[in-house]
């Protein structure tokens, strides 16, 4: 999740997230891949992007949460036949390629799980996840027959190791892996198409895995196999990848507990299943608080100001709760929590009082009743610190930073520096938002408040370049900007994307799925889009997903590396009427922010499947492919070629690109300081907080706030409780990654702006050079290293606040 566009809760940010949360195990845990995101510059959520730390269930990209391949891919064909459904596109007899790797030695029972299926489609042996006909009572026996084969072939493992790759990584990789790609499948439709029924499930069923997990990640026999080929003479033979795979199994092994004592370790692996169900019920709280508001609204006075579209929105909701007469016109209109909605009333609702009941309802999810997150956040911090000490540190921001490319002092001083350099800019956009109200003769002026904010200042930019978000809507319709966004890929990345609807079944009838092609044609990667909100069943913020890996181990015949598959998760505003889905910009950024993200996955050319894509990658240096993407709606002959008006065909006018670029920087400081008040009070909690102590959560987000906010917060502002980012998330102590990530992306984007954004000759050749460093190396080479193959010279904090507009610095708070 990530950006003017928060990083918070869901919408905001998780690349990463999965409502499972906190185990760490090996890399070679490959659990769903999370990059989670966000955007909007004024509410408070980001994601999940997505995974610097091997996979663990804490780690699922959901990036997140939020990675994959090449172009030569041996796939066995196989003729599958889709039922017609309401969540298949129509298709005849298709044939598809099978990701099913080869039976092997100790996989082969494995992979052949159709054996006692019982028509569960979870065990039978399928090409892309059956997400049609899976189905709550599909995850106890399916996941627990996983489970069971998968410690058979844990203790074989456990027997026959070698300190030898064929003997102890490549079998490793393959026990594991159904039972990675089931459980991210039936976790994605948790947050798809969520339902109490499957939530009991994965509830019940989920101990069981983490234990799994537990008893792998603290296997004595696979950790001094790896401490061997660490000591062994033949180290300095090892590829680089391989080295950093062996390092970091070895460190994520002392992070998991090997090294406790028998009754230590127990007592880490009950902290390891109490956080576990901890962050899954605060998701669910957010999630059913979220869902819980609901707003009706039967005179239109009470909403003027609200677009068309808003309107059309809220209409369309209302239908769907019983006012089947409803209409954008007439009413009635419902209001909820959720993104596109909030937003609307955020922005453009003239009245005062619906605007801060809706902020104040949005800022105190899941704080209050039964569905309160606060003893929930308590009980959270208390167990990571347990853990951290039992580790042997002395807090738990230095259990995350030690999978990280940053200490925990590297990023106070880069959220310090950043801060000074947003705090004066913020004072100014704040005095300027005033003497505009005054100017428009508000009765507010003198005593604007959080829900004014956002209103007033979508008026000043209005005034200030003349832009009202609303009248672009038109010329940024969905179609148009995948489409705009398949010819940037080509033109920087030489690969091609194309619809191949039918080819995968798929679990909403609006869920569409692609092809990656290379320069030749030849396929190597696929991914789903699911973009429309639907707030009764899908979790809200946007996210990129793992489905499958790229992997050599992996490969059909041996030979060739297995194809990575993705999924790109958003939520803006469905189709309304015969209209098509009209974007903000936001939005637009958004959709750029998540395909980074798919595209590090997809394009990488790493064939150790442990280091492939996004795994591997530290987690402050994971968003750096998708902070990358969104410079590119700025790009001219980028923008130009997606803003076109979606029923004339008219090309957004020249003056107002101009007026695009100008409102780049709006509000930078302001926009700037919330995500550095997100990230600084995350390092608080967790490397300072004292759990029952004489400070609570709440008292320390207000004193970070007074550094970090100009407009202090309210006193009953408990956003905290709905921050999945970090308590649900992949995040904990790792918030200020965005920040870290997004000096690396500006640096990497201004590699472009040295050469020419007009020079199309000298952008393809940066952008094969970036697709050969950044997106094809994966997790097989540092980060740091990474980027210095790219750029020739170590990361520069100065393009970006050059980007934001945050140069010179003058003084600080």
């Amino acid at each position: 999740m990530k950006y003017s566009r928060d990083r918070i809760g869901s919408p905001a940010g998780r690349v990463l997230y999965g409502s499972t949360p906190t185990i760490i195990i090996t890399l070679f845990i490959l659990m769903a891949t999370r990059l989670s995101l966000s955007r909007s510059a004024h509410f408070c959520f980001k994601h999940t992007c997505p995974l610097s730390r091997p996979f663990t269930s804490k780690n699922l990209l959901q990036c997140r949460i939020c990675p994959l391949w090449s172009s030569s891919f041996s796939l066995c064909l196989h003729t599958f036949r889709k039922p017609t459904s309401p969540n298949n596109h129509p298709s005849k007899s298709v044939t598809v390629r099978s990701f099913c790797p080869s039976p092997v030695s100790i996989s082969d029972r494995y992979f052949k799980m159709s054996i006692a299926s019982d028509d569960n489609p979870l065990l039978e042996d399928f090409e892309f996840p059956p997400f049609n006909v899976i189905e709550a009572k599909h995850v106890r026996p399916g996941i627990r027959a996983l489970l069971k084969q998968a410690e058979e072939d844990l203790e074989v493992l456990e027997k026959t190791v070698e300190p030898t790759w064929p003997k102890l990584v490549e079998p490793l990789e393959k026990i594991i892996d159904r039972l990675t790609v089931v459980w991210g499948a039936v976790n994605h439709l948790k947050s798809v198409k969520d339902n109490p029924e499957l939530r009991s499930a994965i509830e019940e069923v989920q101990p069981e895995k983490v234990a799994f997990y537990l008893k792998l990640g603290q296997s004595k026999p696979i950790y001094n196999a790896f401490k061997a080929i660490r000591e062994s003479p033949d180290w300095d033979s090892l590829s680089d990848a391989r080295k950093r795979i062996v390092e970091s199994q070895i460190k994520e092994a002392v992070l998991s507990g090997i090294a406790l004592e028998d009754d230590k370790r127990e007592q880490f692996n009950k902290i390891e299943q109490d956080l576990a169900k901890l962050s899954q019920k605060f998701e669910e709280n957010v999630l059913d608080s979220t869902k819980k508001f609901e707003k009706l609204i039967t005179d239109k006075k009470d909403i003027d100001g609200l677009p068309a579209t808003a309107l059309g929105l809220a209409a369309q909701t209302a239908v769907s709760k019983g006012h089947e007469k409803a209409t954008a016109e007439d009413g009635p209109w419902i209001i909820t929590l959720d993104a596109p909605s909030y937003m609307s009333v955020m922005q453009h609702a003239k009245n005062r009082t619906l605007r801060e009941e809706v902020y104040r309802a949005y800022i105190n999810r899941a704080s209050s009743g039964d569905l309160d997150n606060t003893e929930i956040i308590n009980q959270i911090l208390k167990l990571r610190l347990e853990k951290a000490k039992l580790l042997g540190y002395s807090n738990y921001a230095r259990v995350s930073m030690a999978m990280k490319m940053a200490t925990v002092e590297k990023a106070e001083e880069l959220l310090e520096k950043l801060r000074s350099a947003s705090w004066d800019p913020a004072v100014k956009d704040l005095e300027d938002l005033k003497d505009f109200c005054k100017s428009q003769g508000s009765p507010e002026a003198d005593d604007l408040n959080h829900w004014d904010i956002t209103f007033w200042s979508e008026r000043l930019r209005e005034s200030k370049y003349e832009l009202n978000e609303e009248e672009l809507r038109p010329y940024f319709s969905l179609p148009r900007v995948m489409n705009g966004l398949f010819n940037l890929v080509n033109m920087l990345f030489g690969i091609n994307v194309e619809p191949a609807d039918g080819l995968a079944p798929v679990w909403n009838n609006d869920v569409r799925f692609y092809r990656v092609n290379d320069s030749s044609g030849s396929p190597i990667a696929y991914f789903y889009f699911d973009p429309y909100s639907r707030p009764s069943e899908k979790r809200g913020g946007a996210w990129m997903d793992e489905v499958v890996s790229r992997s050599r181990v992996l490969s059909r015949d041996g030979a060739n590396a297995r194809l990575p598959v993705a999924h790109m998760v958003c939520n803006q505003m469905p189709p309304v009427g015969d209209k098509p889905s009209l974007m903000t910009f936001r939005e637009v950024e958004t959709v750029f922010h998540e395909f980074g993200h798919a595209l590090q996955h997809m394009l990488t050319k790493q064939d150790e499947g442990l280091v492939a894509g996004i795994r591997g990658v530290e987690w402050d240096a994971v968003e750096l492919p998708s902070q990358f993407m969104e410079n590119w709606c700025y790009h001219r002959d980028t923008l130009m070629g997606i803003a076109k008006h979606y029923e004339t065909g008219e090309t957004l006018p020249e003056d107002i690109y101009q007026k695009l670029l100008a409102a780049k920087t709006f509000r930078a400081g302001t926009l700037s300081l919330r995500q550095l008040r997100f990230a600084t009070v995350d390092l608080e909690l967790h490397a300072k907080y004292v759990p029952g102590g004489s400070e609570s959560i709440y008292c320390v987000d207000r004193r970070v706030s007074k550094r970090t906010q100009v407009l202090p917060p309210l006193p009953d502002d408990k956003f905290l409780a709905s921050f999945s980012h970090i308590f649900a998330g992949g995040y904990a102590a790792g918030y200020y990654s965005y920040k870290w990530a997004e000096v690396l992306s500006a640096d990497a984007f201004s590699a472009f702006e040295d050469v020419g954004l007009e020079n199309e000759k000298a952008v393809k050749e940066t952008g094969q050079r970036f697709r050969e460093t950044v997106l094809a190396l994966g997790g097989g080479k540092a980060p740091l290293e990474v980027f210095v193959q790219f750029r020739g010279r170590e990361p520069s904090p100065e393009p970006l606040l050059r980007h934001n507009g945050l140069l010179p610095v003058t003084s600080s708070a």
